[in-house]
């Protein structure tokens, strides 16, 4: 089995607080729960959230198409968001009806648990409300809730990912720090802790579709592959439920990403000047 897993900007999500929380309803006849698939929720995990949108006997119907903006703030910093278009669009939404959402976000690593003033959990302002992305008029966000959540560690054993050969040294957008990637070589191999129990694995990453045609990808684990394809787009996101039989009876296990044809920039580009041998720009690579 596998699935697509579509993210929004990635940097931080959260578990959700048993108490503490608050509610604002700034729409007339709208209100909204949100609810997350685990407890209690730790950083660099995945997890589904539900966002239930419930309209009440007093509910306006809408004239125009809003998108929802899903915000976690820090202080007054904004690590992370979710925003989407709703399904039904909004001009859609009558009284007295409920519709139902459910996506997929990543938690990134980001506590550090080395920090002094760290007390064994974060806290953060989850705000959701309803956007209009098209307005010119200057019309604000509507807020429909807050809510005061709370982040923790992962669990003691949760499996480290270690780039181990064919990698390259990590790279940054100067216009955006959050954008991160490695380059493989032609093949490359990470070594990964083996919990002895079923896992996901999400890889995300680009290829270099417009000047290297028909190039696979081959995934493998301990040297057997368990994926080959051919991106149809330079971005993709791919997610695999892995049964602990494929992972061996050793305590760690090899996670491969090869190519069937790697490409020397400089030979592609005349103006470029990097002569390394490429195969694919690896963004995340998640294994939990």
């Amino acid at each position: 089995m596998k699935r697509t897993i579509r993210f929004g900007i990635i940097i931080v999500a959260a578990a959700l607080a048993a108490v503490g929380c608050q509610k604002k309803t700034l729409i007339q006849g709208v209100s909204l729960d949100v609810a997350f698939a685990e407890p209690a929720l730790s950083d660099n995990l995945i997890t589904d959230v539900t966002y239930t949108w419930k309209t009440g006997g007093d509910f306006q119907k809408f004239d125009r198409e809003y998108h929802v903006f899903v915000h976690f703030w820090h202080n007054d910093n904004l690590i992370f968001q979710d925003d989407h278009a709703p399904d039904p669009v909004t001009t859609a939404w009558e009284k007295d009806k409920t519709y139902t959402t459910t996506r997929r976000i990543y938690i990134p690593k980001f506590i550090d648990e080395f920090d002094p003033q760290f007390k064994g959990e974060e806290n953060l302002r989850l705000v959701v409300g309803l956007v209009n992305p098209y307005d010119r008029s200057g019309e604000a966000p509507r807020e429909v809730l807050s809510r005061k959540i709370k982040i923790l560690p992962p669990p003691i054993g949760t499996p480290e990912v270690i780039y181990e050969s064919g990698w390259y040294d990590l790279e940054v957008d100067q216009n955006n720090p959050l954008k991160q990637w490695r380059w493989t070589a032609k093949e490359a191999k990470c070594i990964i802790d083996n919990p002895r129990r079923d896992a996901l694995l999400v890889i995300k990453g680009g290829a270099n579709i417009s000047q290297i045609k028909d190039q696979k990808i081959i995934f493998k684990i301990n040297g057997l592959a368990f994926d080959e394809f051919v991106p149809s787009e330079g971005l993709f996101e791919k997610s695999y439920p892995i049964q602990k039989e494929m992972l061996g009876d050793k305590d760690e296990f090899t996670l491969s990403i090869g190519v069937s044809q790697s490409f020397i920039p400089s030979k592609l580009t005349p103006s470029s000047k990097d002569e390394r041998e490429l195969g694919l720009q690896v963004s995340f690579i998640y294994f939990r």
